[in-house]
């Protein structure tokens, strides 16, 4: 059995893309969302995104509850299916927390089982 050697090209078949299930989240959302919203969502999204974070610090659905929570997430009120203006639309923006956000997306969007709102 010392003498015994194995070849590199054995283990070359086993360097592969990872399966889907295996990719991120973000990037699983990305693949997701339709090419005209991908492209939306770049450097100057990045920048409006962090001025209005800092412009609304909080979670508006928090505030309505009593409560006080560092938005982390702004929100297109009125889906923008692609529609630039909508999607730029500074009116159409709510600062939310994570869990609301969640929460408002498997509202509209459906998830658990429940029927995606138009």
């Amino acid at each position: 059995m010392a003498g015994k050697r194995y070849r590199l090209s054995t283990v070359k078949p086993r360097l592969q893309e990872a399966p889907k299930r295996l990719q991120t989240a973000s990037a699983a959302k990305a693949h997701k969302r339709d090419p005209a919203g991908r492209l939306m969502y770049g450097r100057r999204w990045q920048k409006e995104r962090k001025s209005f974070l800092q412009q609304h610090p909080l979670c508006v659905d928090c505030q309505r509850d009593g409560r006080v929570t560092a938005a982390t997430i702004v929100d297109h009120v009125k889906a923008h299916k692609g529609n630039e203006a909508l999607f730029w639309d500074r009116s159409n923006w709510a600062p939310l927390c994570a869990s609301h956000h969640s929460a408002k997306t498997v509202r509209t969007d459906g998830g658990f089982g429940l029927p995606a709102k138009s």
